[in-house]
């Protein structure tokens, strides 16, 4: 049995295809589990780092899965070729990263395969990045694991060209209609952080384009934890 994480266990939950990529596959547990439990015919794992491309391939050695899984030593999408794999799963990254490896490897999303993205911090980049390429989100999750929170994004082809407002790239347009517990969580932490801030700063000049900021964001915050302003 592969071991799993309950973070990486929900992203596996929405992968049901051919081919997968893993970028940043570590240790290849991902694509490991994804084959045991017939979500997937075969797959690319995918790692920048020698480390973890080693620890890959003695991984995929190991469970005798080296025939439907090839470890491939690169950076991004660059390890898997055009029309290659239908489902692209990006995990354990900051949104920013995430969002310049979808740019960088557009050229790889020409057949618009799924794309499962479960960011640390800052998931606003991946969504804007999403729309850019031609992308709609299915289906968004938010999950806490050992005191830390993950959004998990699941995007497929747009039909149509979709626009999403400020605070739905923010907060996640399907998570914002579905507020959890840990929703309420991560975002009053960072109303409670960035009011602290603003008090300390908003008397000083020097500070004063930093304070619109910080006030603009405070009131979306407000707005979507339902506070009263």
């Amino acid at each position: 049995m592969i071991p799993l994480n309950n973070r990486l266990k929900t992203v596996a939950k929405y992968i049901k295809h051919q081919t997968l990529a893993d970028i940043g596959s570590d240790h290849a547990y991902l694509p490991l589990y994804a084959l045991e439990n017939k979500l997937i015919e075969n797959a690319v794992a995918g790692e920048v780092v020698i480390g973890p491309y080693e620890a890959a391939v003695e991984n995929v050695s190991k469970y005798g899965a080296s025939a439907r899984i090839d470890v491939r030593l690169g950076s991004g999408l660059s390890v898997i070729k055009s029309l290659e794999v239908d489902v692209i799963t990006i995990c354990g990254m900051g949104g920013p990263l995430i969002a310049e490896i979808l740019t960088q490897g557009k050229e790889k999303l020409n057949n618009f395969p799924r794309l499962i993205l479960q960011s640390n911090i800052h998931t606003e980049a991946v969504r804007e990045t999403l729309v850019k390429l031609g992308y709609e989100i299915i289906a968004e999750e938010i999950i806490k694991e050992k005191k830390h929170i993950y959004e998990i994004v699941v995007a497929e082809h747009a039909e149509k060209k979709i626009h999403y407002n400020p605070s739905e790239l923010k907060f996640g347009p399907l998570l914002m209609n579905n507020k959890n517990d840990i929703f309420y969580e991560k975002w009053d932490r960072e109303y409670q952080h960035l009011t602290k801030v603003f008090k300390k700063i908003k008397d000083e000049t020097a500070h004063a384009e930093k304070c619109m900021q910080i006030k603009k964001e405070i009131m979306m915050l407000k707005e979507v934890l339902d506070y009263e302003n």
